[in-house]
């Protein structure tokens, strides 16, 4: 895949991986990648769960949102149990304190006689925010998504729950779309590079990996280590 090549005032398209609860690390990249107006910034969803400032990186979000780029929030599997949980539409919100969702409650100071009334203690805005969260978002050459797609299928046949969850069929086999799959969801020790089929950005941040970003534009990485406050760059090596 040949990324396309800096051009002057040329708007830049940026993906962000799994931040997962990270607060501090997100506030290190997005200060590092300084996006500006026309520039695009994809999330690809788990932006709670496992980390301990759940609620804190949900802030920062809201505040980013309202800066100079274009934000695209897509929902992960783990936005989708807490919702569920909530019994707001979702799946799996019985699983949900069992995959990481204990440290989420503690940053919305919700302990476990207050399980039932998540929904009220959570605030309104944030509920809002989980509940608008996209399933995937389509910019040829690339497609976002939080997990990835089923092979064999179009974009429009594919259900959530695959977008959501897939991994292993998805990861190892090539698929037919005219697309690069942007995706997370499956923890990495580096990106995943399988162009033209798809590229893997979450590199196990909340495991004490990095948080990813690319920039799809110039072909660039950013990444930022566990406990780290400093970014790193270098660039996106193709096939």
């Amino acid at each position: 895949m040949a990324l396309r090549k800096k051009t002057p005032a040329v708007p830049r398209l940026f993906a962000i991986g799994d931040i997962h609860g990270c607060v501090d690390e997100l506030a290190v990249m997005l200060k590092a990648i300084a996006p500006i107006p026309g520039d695009t910034v994809v999330f690809v969803g788990d932006y709670i769960d496992r980390g301990p400032a759940a609620r804190e990186v949900v802030d920062l979000l809201l505040e980013f949102q309202t800066g100079p780029a274009k934000a695209v929030f897509l929902k992960g599997n783990h936005e989708d149990m807490l919702l569920s949980f909530m019994g707001l539409p979702g799946r799996y919100g019985d699983a949900f304190m069992f995959n990481g969702g204990a440290p989420t409650l503690e940053s919305y100071g919700i302990g476990e006689a207050d399980l039932s009334a998540t929904r009220e203690l959570i605030p309104p805005i944030h509920l809002k925010f989980f509940s608008a969260l996209q399933h995937s978002y389509l910019r040829p050459p690339f497609l976002f998504v939080h997990a990835g797609i089923k092979p064999g299928l179009p974009l429009e046949e594919q259900s959530d729950e695959d977008l959501l969850w897939i991994r292993q069929e998805f990861i190892f086999q090539p698929h037919q779309l005219e697309t690069t799959v942007v995706f997370g969801h499956t923890p990495m020790r580096t990106v995943m590079v399988d162009t033209p089929y798809k590229l893997g950005i979450d590199t196990g941040l909340v495991y004490g990996g990095k948080l990813t970003c690319l920039e799809l534009t110039e072909g660039v990485v950013y990444q930022v280590g566990r406990g780290s406050r400093q970014a790193k760059k270098s660039r996106l090596e193709t096939d």
